[in-house]
This record gives structure tokens, C-alpha cells and sequence, in this order.
């Protein structure tokens, strides 16, 4: 046991020799996520007259799903513009197997009374589902790449909410599926009320620390980095003999699983489901914030899903309120009908393209993406000026 201690005291200690930055920033983001009902958000409560615990269960669900579209976009390189699809087939998932408005889930408890469908089954039985769908995805992409690529995806996340909406007699359509199972954890049942809302975070938080140890290993493995020299070049990746059919498809499935996972938890946190939560502007918005974070690494992923889901949950709202206020008091008109809410998609682009201007690896980028768009900043090595040796020596040879 003391050997394993000072094994992994060493590794942080090598970690921290290596990259300050982002072992820092991971400090500040564990602490942080422990200790935001208790500390954090009193803190708030008491300096800025509003609470983020409400809001914080949807914003850490946003940012998990945008490290699972990290591993598509950041490692494997694949410009993936559907993925809010692979979030509607997890919390679909639960949904279907639980609501007792379903027919699937009737047809369960009546002739297989024995096979009990709970949270914990559909969480497990989501993460295969979903890796599946994402191969199906991928197999008929493997030779496209760019926008071609762009395009597949985005119709693949317009059909999927389509095909949830007209199945009308599983789904109800536009009306969705409520009173889907909760997790029962120490004998107490997770409801949907404000009594659960520090439970549910901190099972999130759970979850979410499992999905970040699987990325890191997936990053730090033989997959990894075959999914890097994929994005590098795919020429030199496969003279390599890296198969691109099988590392691209796990790519897909691996990061679709992610979103299957944040999909239950997010279909029985608020014990519904309904096409409308799964647009095409969610997948912008995860796509945004990985790039904003920094493609490629975890941590600047995390950071730039915060900021973005903390302006689009919460900051937007507020600083509308404080517009209004100020408008009213200053019998500023443009002021008086200030609504950021609807700029908000607006907003996060111009931010991608001043990003993009000033700082277009993000803001925290990974070594090699740093590397790869600064490389033609670097000084030229100095060849071996074999001329001046030669007159030096008087031309003579060995």
C-alpha cells in the first residue's frame, strides 16, 4: 500500500514538472466540484444575491458530453455535427424501458416481471446502445472526411430527433415520456424535487469522474495514440499500420457512449424526455465548447464547457435583469428590452471567431495541438554548412 502511495505521489509530481498549467487548472476544478454546495454557492448567495445549484446538474451533464465529443473532434479528428443524437438515444433509452406511459415498458412489467428495468440497468444497457449507434455511424463515413463528413453527421442528428418525434405511439411524440425511473442509492430514492438537487450533483460528479479517467486512459493508450496520428495524417497513420477502419469506429463508439451515460442521467434527473431537448443547437453548443477549451485536452474541455453553459444557464438571464434594472433607472431604452437569451448563439460564435483570431488552439490546448499550430513559428534547424569546413581544411579528404 505505501509503495502504491509513493508511486502515484510521484507520478502527480512528475505530472506537475511537466504541464503546471493544466495540473493546476485540474486542482482548481476538483475542488471546486466537491465543494460548490457548500462553499462555492453560499459564497455566491451572499456576494451576487443568486444560487447556481439548480443550474449546475445541466451544466456539468453538458460538459461530460462534450468530453465524449472530444474523444470524436479532439483526438480521432472527426468533425462530428450530430452528436446531440447519441444524447437523445440515451435518455430515449431509459425513457422507453421505465415511463409507464410507454408501451415497451408495459409490455415488460406485465409478461417479464422478472426482468426488473431500473436506472442502473438502462445506464448500462444505454452505454452499449449508444456505442453501437455510433459505429453505425461511422461505417458508412469511413471514407469521407472534412465537410462531406460534416454533412453525414448532421443529417444523422436531424433524424434521429425526427424518428423519436413520429414514433408516436412509443415516444407521444412531441408530448415525450415522463415519470422515467430514479436511481435508488442507499435505500433513498433520488426524486426530481429541490430535496435531491445536492444528491443528484453529486452522483453526477461521480459519474462524471469515471468518464474522466476513461478519457485520460483512453488519451494515454495504444488507441489514443492511434487516433492522434489518424488526425495528424491518415497517409503516414496507415503506412504505419494503424487500421483506420477499426480506430475510426471506436472513436465514434466511444464517444458515443459518453453521451449515453449523461443521457439517462439527464432523462431521470428531471424524469422526462421529449424531441425538443435534443436540437441541432445542442450540438453546437458542445462543439463550441470543446473548441473554445482547447481540442484535444480534458481539462481545457472542462473549463471552456463551464463558461459557455455558465452564460447560456445562467449569466445571460442575469445580466438581462441587471440590464433592464440599470435601463430602468437610467431611463435607458435600449436597456429596457434587453434579452441576451435570444443572442446567445450569436454571442458564442462571434466568441469562436475572436477565439479563433487571437488564440485559435483555445484556451487550454493539448501539447500536440499547440505544436501543430505553432510548428511554422519555430526556427529552422541550421544545416551543416559543409563549405566553410572544406575551405577551413584546405580541401582535403580523409
Amino acid at each position: 500500500m505505501a509503495s502504491w502511495v509513493s508511486k502515484q505521489i510521484n507520478s502527480l509530481r512528475e505530472n506537475y514538472r511537466k504541464d503546471k498549467v493544466n495540473t493546476v487548472t485540474a486542482t482548481i476544478v476538483i475542488l471546486a466540484a466537491l465543494t460548490w454546495p457548500w462553499v462555492v454557492d453560499p459564497l455566491m448567495r451572499l456576494v451576487l444575491h443568486f444560487s447556481m445549484i439548480d443550474q449546475m446538474f445541466p451544466i456539468i451533464a453538458y460538459i461530460l458530453l462534450a468530453l465524449g465529443l472530444n474523444i470524436v473532434v479532439g483526438y480521432a479528428g472527426l468533425l462530428d455535427l450530430g452528436y446531440a443524437a447519441f444524447f437523445a438515444i440515451g435518455a430515449y433509452t431509459i425513457a422507453i424501458l421505465t415511463s409507464p406511459r410507454s408501451p415497451v415498458a408495459q409490455f415488460l412489467s406485465s409478461n417479464m416481471p422478472f426482468l426488473h428495468v431500473n436506472f442502473w440497468f438502462s445506464l448500462i444497457l444505454a452505454f452499449f446502445i449508444t456505442a453501437i449507434c455510433g459505429v453505425i455511424l461511422g461505417a458508412p463515413t469511413l471514407r469521407l472526411r472534412g465537410d462531406y463528413l460534416a454533412i453525414v453527421t448532421l443529417g444523422f442528428g436531424e433524424i434521429v430527433p425526427v424518428i423519436f418525434l413520429n414514433a408516436h405511439s412509443i415516444t407521444y411524440g412531441e408530448q415525450g415520456l415522463n415519470a422515467i425511473d430514479q436511481p435508488v442509492i442507499f435505500g433513498f430514492r433520488l426524486g426530481s424535487g429541490p430535496q435531491s438537487t445536492i444528491a443528484w450533483y453529486y452522483l453526477l460528479i461521480a459519474i462524471g469522474a469515471i468518464l474522466i479517467f476513461i478519457a485520460r486512459r483512453l488519451r494515454d493508450s495504444r488507441i489514443g495514440r492511434a487516433w492522434m496520428a489518424m488526425r495528424e495524417d491518415e497517409i503516414a497513420a496507415t503506412s504505419m499500420g494503424i487500421d483506420l477502419v477499426r480506430t475510426k469506429l471506436l472513436a465514434f463508439a466511444m464517444g458515443a457512449s459518453f453521451s449515453g451515460f449523461v443521457g439517462v442521467m439527464f432523462a431521470s434527473r428531471y424524469s422526462f424526455a421529449a424531441p425538443s431537448q435534443f436540437e441541432f443547437s445542442t450540438s453546437v453548443l458542445l462543439l463550441c465548447m470543446v473548441i473554445l477549451g482547447g481540442m484535444g485536452n480534458i481539462w481545457g474541455v472542462i473549463v471552456g464547457g463551464f463558461l459557455l453553459g455558465l452564460f447560456d444557464r445562467v449569466l445571460a438571464d442575469k445580466i438581462s435583469e441587471w440590464g433592464q434594472t440599470l435601463g430602468e433607472r437610467t431611463n435607458w431604452s435600449f436597456l429596457l428590452n434587453l434579452d441576451l437569451t435570444k443572442y446567445r448563439y450569436l454571442i458564442f460564435g462571434l466568441t469562436l471567431v475572436i477565439m479563433m483570431l487571437l488564440r485559435p488552439e483555445g484556451i487550454l490546448p493539448s501539447a500536440e495541438r499547440m505544436a501543430e499550430l505553432h510548428e511554422d513559428e519555430e526556427a529552422p534547424e541550421q544545416l551543416y554548412d559543409v563549405r566553410s569546413e572544406t575551405h577551413s581544411t584546405g580541401g582535403a579528404r580523409s
